[in-house]
């Protein structure tokens, strides 16, 4: 078998059998097969897709590259969540320990933020102590008695997957659905859980724009999962907006604290309470209403909030961070974006304000860049607010001595306002299961 023919079968539109896919992922994983040949079929599938039976045999040998995890011991009551990125997107932090609080075993790996998104395990970072490292026992350990534990993504799962996205990062093939759907769900294989939610975000901070093509990826991601003997259910979520009013590592946690110690209703609680039901419906056997019943129970009774604070102290955080959000460290600047209209905010873009956040030191623009977890913003209003001249829009948060004028410059483009209330936008588009 030789990897040119195979390049050139797909580059003809053909559909290639199991053992061509899986001469790929293996040769490619090993260095066999040079980054060329890989961007060359990565190119090809841009332009000519794949069936859902090559999307399914792609995905699962990539998850066979690797490691599994083995949640064998929790029976069906494992459940995971994926999102595909947004800016503010702390429902992580706040649906894990709800699920956890109802029963559900939450044995969950997480990524870092890269550009304008954030990631679960630098939020976690900025609690003092916490520990995104645990051994697999400790791990598995925690998982069983807590019912939760998040790490970041280690040892040597999915190699393929790492490698081939490299790849495509620098060779304008990261939007093809096929790959896309392969990345995500080799993942979510390997990692073990019985069920799982797929959060799709769609909007101006997100990757898909429009609701039709995240209706695409969710459809092909559910079918995927289930052919590969997961329940999965997709909830295409707004991101035209960044979720909550936080932006920043060490903010986000403590709005994600606030929420679930107040059960106060916001757009971020509102969108967790779906994320959650959905998950509590797959590990139970049981309706999305019912599962909606208890979760709301679990919030109001502060068995969740109490959950979140078990379940920090158990990988090391100090809680009583936690407890009180204003002990984590404040930056040297607060810097004020004030209105010079009157009227209405028509929209936000929220990748713009997720780029300020980059320019503050709340994300990295590389793989290498430091985070400071204190920089970031908060959103004084949002999208539908009335607003008059000297409003403060934004407040800035930031060590750098230099950030300020680029990152207003980044939140100018992203305000627009009008002289009208605009409708407002659904925070969940729909369900797909």
């Amino acid at each position: 078998m030789r990897m040119y023919d195979i390049i050139h079968k797909k580059r003809e539109g053909f559909e290639l059998s199991d053992e061509e896919i899986a001469f790929f992922v293996e040769g490619f994983t090993k260095g066999e097969i040079p980054d060329y040949q890989a961007a060359a079929l990565c190119m090809a599938v841009f332009f000519r897709g794949m069936t859902g039976r090559e999307t399914v045999k792609l995905t699962e040998c990539m998850a066979d590259s690797g490691d599994r995890m083995d949640l064998s011991r929790f029976g069906d009551l494992t459940a995971d969540k994926h999102s595909t990125g947004g800016v503010g997107d702390k429902t992580t932090l706040i649906v894990a320990p709800i699920v956890a609080s109802l029963g559900g075993k939450v044995a969950k790996m997480s990524g870092r933020g890269l550009g304008h998104t954030g990631g679960t395990v630098d939020k976690l970072e900025s609690i003092p102590g916490f520990r995104t490292s645990l051994s697999p026992d400790e791990f598995l350990a925690q998982a069983e008695r807590v019912g939760l534990a998040v790490i970041g993504q280690t040892g040597n799962l999915t190699p393929a997957d790492k490698k081939l996205y490299a790849l495509r990062d620098v060779t304008a093939t990261v939007d093809a659905i096929p790959l896309i759907t392969s990345s995500i769900m080799s993942k979510k294989l390997a990692a073990g859980s019985k069920n799982i939610v797929l959060d799709v975000k769609v909007g101006s901070g997100a990757f898909m724009k429009t609701p039709e093509q995240a209706r695409v990826l969710a459809r092909s991601m559910v079918d995927i999962g289930k052919s590969c003997g997961r329940n999965v259910n997709a909830v295409i979520t707004n991101m035209d907006v960044p979720l909550g009013r936080a932006v920043g590592n060490s903010l986000e946690v403590a709005e994600a604290a606030e929420v679930l110690r107040t059960a106060k209703e916001c757009d971020l609680l509102q969108v967790c309470r779906v994320l959650a039901s959905h998950m509590v419906a797959l590990f139970a056997g049981i309706s999305p209403e019912e599962a909606e019943k208890r979760v709301r129970e679990a919030i109001s009774s502060g068995a969740a909030y109490a959950k979140m604070r078990e379940w920090i102290a158990a990988q090391g955080g100090d809680v009583s961070y936690i407890d009180d959000t204003s002990l984590f460290p404040k930056t040297a600047y607060a810097i004020p974006f004030t209105s010079e209209y009157e009227g209405y905010i028509h929209s936000m873009d929220a990748e713009l304000i997720g780029d300020a956040s980059v320019v503050l030191g709340a994300g990295r623009a590389s793989k290498e860049d430091v985070i400071d977890h204190a920089a970031g913003i908060i959103l004084e209003r949002k999208t539908g607010d009335r607003i008059k001249r000297g409003d403060v829009i934004m407040t800035l948060y930031t060590n750098r001595e230099n950030a300020e004028e680029s990152a207003l410059e980044f939140c100018r483009k992203a305000v627009v306002f009008g002289k009208e209330k605009p409708e407002p936008e659904p925070l969940v588009y729909e369900v797909i299961s």
